[in-house]
């Protein structure tokens, strides 16, 4: 089996703050730590679970944040950006099982973690088809047009019930709860029992049960919090207000592409 893993921060267990996740800052190094070990206990349940391969996708920031010596010998890490329209699924291809999301977080527009955003914080809101759109969902869409399920998410709360009213099935590990400007979180030594645990069930679900559905056609909608970003020169992108702009298309991988330009 071949796995593949995409590792942010903001929903790492104990985040509250921006700075927590920021390289450099005295409180960055102890998140680092624990980002780390809750991919490398995700990748231990796989692997005990008999998955043969994992590549981790480092995806925070300057996706050079998971510290390599502690991760299991079996892994590759892909450390760094691929510079294509791939962006934290860079890597993944047609062929692999399944997909991880580990340290994930709700959307720009979400009330559900203090951190919540969509790529950057430029945006007061991304919609897909009406519906707002998190990190997860750009990146379950892209494994979805690759064939790959989703099999297990790790983030806050609010995330994990969002993609649980869209895939049932997936197994989730909520780790903390977004209060205002703040978080409650469940101890971080329990978020690494729970996470090994559930990535030994997620590896033996059905994949037809865990791909994300993908629509015939995307209509995309994104609300800037400046007036001036919504003047985009990418093909195809209307302005339909101050702080607005949409694209339509029928190729998800287009619909990449111009995210990539315009956020």
């Amino acid at each position: 089996m071949k796995l593949f893993v995409s590792a942010d921060m903001e929903g790492t267990t104990g985040i509250a703050l921006w700075d927590e996740t920021q390289y450099g800052h005295p409180r960055y190094r102890y998140f680092q730590e624990q980002m780390t070990r809750e991919v490398a206990e995700a990748c231990r349940g796989a692997l005990e679970a008999g998955c043969g391969e994992i590549l981790i996708k480092d995806a925070h920031d300057s996706a050079c944040n998971l510290i390599p010596s502690m991760l299991p010998e079996e892994t590759r890490l892909f450390r760094g950006w691929g510079c294509d329209i791939m962006n934290m699924m860079a890597g993944l291809e047609k062929g692999y099982d399944g997909v991880f999301f580990t340290g994930y977080h709700s959307g720009a527009g979400m009330d559900t973690n203090p951190l919540s955003h969509t790529i950057n914080t430029r945006n007061r809101e991304v919609r897909i088809n009406g519906v707002i759109a998190p990190e997860l969902m750009i990146n379950a869409l892209t494994a979805a047009c690759l064939e790959v399920p989703v099999l297990l998410v790790t983030g806050d709360r609010g995330l994990c019930d969002w993609i649980h009213g869209i895939l049932p099935d997936v197994e989730t590990v909520p780790v903390s709860e977004g209060r205002g400007s703040g978080t409650v979180s469940i101890h971080p030594d329990r978020a690494l029992r729970l996470i090994r645990e559930a990535a030994g069930r997620a590896v033996r679900k059905k994949a037809e049960n865990c791909l994300f559905p993908l629509p015939d056609h995307f209509r995309v909608e994104i609300s800037f919090k400046e007036h001036f970003r919504a003047r985009s020169a990418y093909p195809g992108v209307v302005q339909t207000g101050p702080y607005n702009v949409c694209y339509e298309s029928d190729d998800w991988m287009e619909v990449l592409r111009m995210l990539n330009f315009v956020l």
